[in-house]
């Protein structure tokens, strides 16, 4: 078995540096600290194999690194670790670890276009009023789920709800999204009833955490893998085209909103993404509906 090369004691202690300004002055999100570290250290260990570092790498070194990744890595992959190394070594230049900065001219690959899974209207319809078995378990994930695809919201901030957070008067649930921004969501009268079914469901000795509003049957708070096996164990009872996932919801959230005629800056607004593009991938307008727009919108159709 081959034997792992060590990475030098500085690059290690450089990336622990970089974390810690990511996390206290940066405001990054946790999975953004943890994936960053992670493509780091994948390029000091690289680094490490031909005697390089960190704090001495030129741009030949860095181009080398991203050239051992082609057929290996997505192109998304790719486009990551670069975008972190950019981010890291910029940083390095003004906290005056290098004098230059070898990723400033590099340019990410060409991104793959994917269109994310997504459930049709009534594909959604089925899953959710297929959830009718009695108990505090169902009742539960039918009010994940109806919660899910009433807001769009993510998993992570779908399980750190708090009752607190769930305004029912104005119908809106407020949550801590990506980089700790808030935002206030609007959510639907059935995914309100759901949720108070639930809620008068649960039973009282299942309630260790008194706060969360999703909980798992030890009575603590409900984990994001959790929720994915909640949302596949339902989706798959339903048939459905695709073995949708949590995140599936969020694209249907949107792409059912646009199909209805809803801006797509507002949807920008109700995800939480700080680029319009984002919001555009998570949309799939049917050829149908833009034909009709286009017929009736169009003087020369």
């Amino acid at each position: 078995m081959e034997k792992e090369t060590a990475v030098d004691e500085a690059s290690v202690r450089l990336i622990e540096r970089f974390e810690a300004y990511l996390a206290h002055e940066a405001n990054a999100a946790a999975h953004t600290i943890k994936g960053y570290g992670s493509d780091l250290r994948q390029l000091a260990a690289f680094l490490a194999t031909r005697g390089g570092a960190l704090a001495e790498v030129d741009v030949h070194g860095v181009r080398a690194y991203l050239a051992s990744l082609a057929g290996v890595a997505r192109k998304t992959s790719v486009g990551r670790k670069l975008a972190a190394m950019k981010h890291f070594f910029r940083w390095c230049t003004r906290a005056g670890e290098r004098g230059d900065d070898p990723a400033a001219t590099l340019a990410a690959p060409k991104r793959e276009q994917f269109l994310p899974p997504h459930l049709t209207v009534d594909e959604m319809f089925r899953v959710l009023d297929g959830i009718r078995d009695p108990g505090p378990i169902p009742a539960r994930d039918r009010a994940i789920l109806e919660l899910l695809y009433s807001t769009g919201i993510r998993v992570s901030e779908l399980v750190g709800l708090d009752w607190a957070d769930v305004d029912r008067r104005g119908q809106v649930v407020r949550v801590l999204g990506k980089g700790r921004k808030e935002r206030v969501v609007p959510i639907g009268a059935t995914a309100l009833v759901a949720l108070d079914h639930y809620g008068r469901r649960w039973p009282a000795d299942r309630r260790r955490d008194r706060d969360a509003v999703f909980l798992n049957a030890r009575g603590g708070r409900l984990t994001v893998r959790s929720v994915a096996r909640v949302v596949a164990r339902w989706v798959g009872r339903a048939g459905t085209r695709v073995a949708a996932s949590p995140h599936a919801f969020r694209h249907s959230f949107a792409t059912h909103l646009l199909n209805g005629g809803a801006d797509l800056r507002a949807i920008q607004e109700l995800l939480g993404h700080a680029s319009l593009s984002t919001t555009q991938r998570y949309t799939h307008v049917d050829f149908a509906r833009l034909a009709e727009v286009y017929d009736k919108a169009f003087p020369r159709a």
